[in-house]
């Protein structure tokens, strides 16, 4: 994978409308999870087709606007997603799904459960067959 700008950003804006009320693992496990679906066959393999696509993360249908006013936890979660970038993952649990503890989402019983961590679940999916 090529790193650029809009990859970084793209993670950035993920990890930041998803988990910026999440400490640095949490922040890092979202960051993880976009990078698994990137690599995963299943999901488009560039990380703002990932972050964009229909319906993948609610941060980016839910209408309201997609800049960040916390210039802080921006800031933060900028650093998080070079560092993923940049170093690959530090939790390695192959998660390619996530919600939050708030909500049971339709799919969730469908996954396998791999960890829970701050405010989120994470699952893999098992393969068929």
């Amino acid at each position: 994978m090529i790193l650029t700008a809009a990859a970084a950003t793209c993670l950035a804006l993920n990890v930041y409308f998803e988990a910026r009320n999440q400490d640095t693992d949490g922040q890092i496990l979202v960051a993880e999870v976009t990078m698994n679906r990137v690599a995963d066959d299943r999901f488009p393999d560039e990380v703002c087709a990932v972050v964009w696509q229909n319906k993948a993360f609610s941060w980016t249908h839910d209408g309201k606007p997609d800049v960040p006013k916390n210039i802080e936890a921006w800031l933060k979660a900028q650093i998080v997603s070079y560092r993923v970038l940049l170093n690959g993952c530090d939790f390695c649990n192959g998660a390619t799904h996530y919600h939050a503890l708030s909500v049971n989402p339709y799919w969730a019983d469908k996954l396998t459960p791999v960890g829970t961590w701050g405010g989120h679940k994470f699952y893999i999916e098992e393969a068929q067959g």
